[in-house]
Formats: structure tokens, sequence, C-alpha cells
């Protein structure tokens, strides 16, 4: 479904990624976990061509993608392929919960305006906001403006769902919410990558589990293996440091 070979990405004299291989199978769930700065973020990014990467190839879904070989078409088309959910949840606060739904759906697939808001409040029904549909995100919670933004990302039906620390800008209060709408779409057999400090969550939800530092991934095994017998002395000690947050 999503294969990765050889990626890597430069800013200047910076380099963030370093030769980065990985394959996720259909209905694969893969949480990435590491310490901050190591290019967990930018790696996601670039899987969705927000950065373009300085060397490597991306493919989702039997399309293939390269800086060599980038194009509009090539662009369009790996785009459609994948969402990618952020940590500020990035809705348009000019427009209603329904109307962010209804918009890409509208303007970049096509969709007839009641078309698309058919589909959009079945949706919002499913994720919980059928009842907000009329709101400003301004008027809604932390988690309720997330659930909303994950609303968007399914409309498309992307093949894999990207997220980037999806409960980082929440209160304490309010990640479960959003956790357990992620974990009811990993039930469902939705590919998806996590970028998430949630350590708890990862290990409940995974399939599998990688650790990456300094642009590299270390480890990559089960989150029994991970979190009960790392292989690497890295990934052992971040393990240590974060603890207190496998509980979910």
């Amino acid at each position: 479904m999503l294969q990765i070979s050889n990626l890597t990405k430069s800013f200047g004299t910076l380099q963030v990624l370093n030769g980065i291989d990985l394959h996720i199978k259909k209905g694969e769930v893969v949480s990435i976990i590491g310490p901050s700065g190591t290019g967990k973020s930018t790696l996601l990014r670039c899987i969705n061509y927000l950065e373009q990467p300085t060397s490597g190839t991306i493919t989702i879904d039997g399309i293939s993608i390269s800086p060599e070989t980038q194009s509009r078409k090539r662009l369009y088309e790996i785009r459609r392929k994948s969402s990618m959910i952020f940590q500020d949840h990035s809705l348009f606060e000019n427009k209603t919960v329904l109307e962010n739904i209804t918009l890409p759906l509208i303007s970049a697939y096509g969709y007839l305006k009641a078309d698309a808001e058919t589909k959009a409040m079945n949706i919002l029904r499913t994720i919980g906001l059928a009842d907000k549909y009329d709101q400003y995100p301004y008027a809604l919670s932390g988690g309720q403006q997330q659930r909303a933004g994950i609303g968007r990302a399914i409309a498309i039906e992307p093949k894999v769902m990207l997220f980037d620390e999806p409960t980082s800008a929440l209160d304490p209060s309010l990640i479960n919410e959003v956790l357990e709408l992620i974990l009811s779409l990993a039930e469902k057999h939705m590919t998806m990558l996590i970028v998430t400090h949630e350590m708890g969550f990862a290990s409940h939800v995974s399939d599998r589990i990688i650790f990456m530092d300094h642009g590299v991934i270390l480890e990559d095994g089960t989150p029994d293996q991970i979190f009960t017998n790392p292989q690497c002395k890295e990934t052992e000690d971040f393990i240590k440091s974060t603890i207190h947050r496998i509980n979910y």
C-alpha cells in the first residue's frame, strides 16, 4: 500500500531524513515514536509531498513519485491517495463544520453540492458531530475541532491516513475522544501512519511501532517487542524516559 525507498530530506546543510525505507501493508496501523526533532513530522510531510524530498521514491497504491518524476499530474494523483491530519486541525475558520468537509469534495473531486452534503452529514454522524454541522470552528472544543478535521480527511476516501501528533495541541481532558475516533478507524482496517507521543495509545492501536532518531529508523517491531524488549539502546532509553505515558 505504502512503499518508501531511500528517502532523504535536507534543509540546506541540515540532513533531516537519511535513507528512510518503509513498507506499510493495506489495513496496517503503524505508529512512529522517537525524540522531538528527529524527522518524524518531516517524514509525513514528504509522503504527502507537502515537503519535496531531496531524493527517494514514494509509492502509494501503485502510484510512484520522486523528485525526478514529479509533475503536477503526479502530485495530484499521489495526494488523492492520502490525507494528512495536523496537530492544529487546520479547519477553515470562516466555514461551518459541514462546509469544511464539503469544500474539498466539491472543489477538488467534482461532487455536486447536494451529494457532498449528504456524504458529509453521514460522516458527521459517524464521528459524533451531526448536531454541530452548522457551527463554526471557534464554537467547538479542541477535541471536536480535531474530530472535524479527521472527518474532512475521511471524506476523500484516502488509501492512507497520515496523523501528525493529532492530540499534541489538545487539553488532556480532550485527548481520549480523538484517540477513540482513531481507534475506531483502525478497527475498520484503515491504513494509517501515526506520529504520536501517546505511548499507551501507540501500544494499543498499532500493528507495528517504528522508533526514529536522527533521521533514521533505528527499530521496527511489534508493540510488545518495542515496549518490552527493545533491540537497541536508543529505543530502550527513550521508552524508559516515557514510561509514565504507557497507560491508555
